[in-house]
């Protein structure tokens, strides 16, 4: 999570500089422009209430700097790659936990980010929008550079071409999920 969201350019490093899409995070300008270019979904993300869902994911396209012009097919795209089509003009807080978990998800994608970071997405989704999740998940990848926090092992297996385990803030493996289920297999 605080690898995130030091990526997320919402911690500062501590230590050093941190260079996203080959920008450095320590440069206004280029904090600015990298915030253009990355989605982000933290762990647990504050909403206004009152907000309708098409309100919500439309802000967070303007906040990212969207052209105007392209901000409200933009955001029915999103809304519609969740499966949200028939909530976008419900408020925020009348859907379930799931749905506000797909609204995030929406957020985090309506600019079409080249860098995604999702922090525990699939948190509070059913089985079967685990699933759509992860098929959006390889899509993502396609054209973005996608970074998961996660603790479901299905969920890295089903989407995730590289592994990387952290243990106290230190690399531990960088491999495929295969080649990670091999090596517990070996300690068994």
């Amino acid at each position: 999570t605080t690898m995130l969201r030091i990526r997320a350019t919402v911690l500062k490093p501590t230590h050093g500089d941190v260079v996203l899409l080959g920008r450095s995070s320590r440069d206004a300008h280029d904090l600015r422009e990298v915030r253009r270019r990355l989605g982000y979904l933290p762990q647990q993300f504050g909403f206004y209430p009152n907000f309708t869902v098409f309100e919500f994911i439309e802000y967070f396209a303007l906040l990212k700097e969207m052209p105007p012009n392209r901000v409200r097919s933009a955001v029915a795209d999103a809304i519609e790659r969740v499966g949200l089509e028939d909530r976008a003009r419900s408020k925020m807080k009348s859907l379930s936990g799931g749905m506000l978990r797909r609204v995030g998800i929406a957020q985090a994608i309506v600019n079409e980010p080249e860098l995604l970071l999702l922090d525990e997405p699939t948190v509070g989704l059913d089985p079967e929008q685990r699933v759509i999740f992860r098929k959006l998940l390889r899509e993502m990848a396609e054209t973005s550079a996608v970074f998961v926090s996660t603790h479901l092992v299905e969920d890295v297996a089903a989407a995730c071409s590289e592994v990387m385990l952290m243990d106290a803030g230190r690399l531990v493996f960088h491999g495929t999920a295969k080649d990670l289920v091999a090596m517990g297999h070996d300690d068994a």
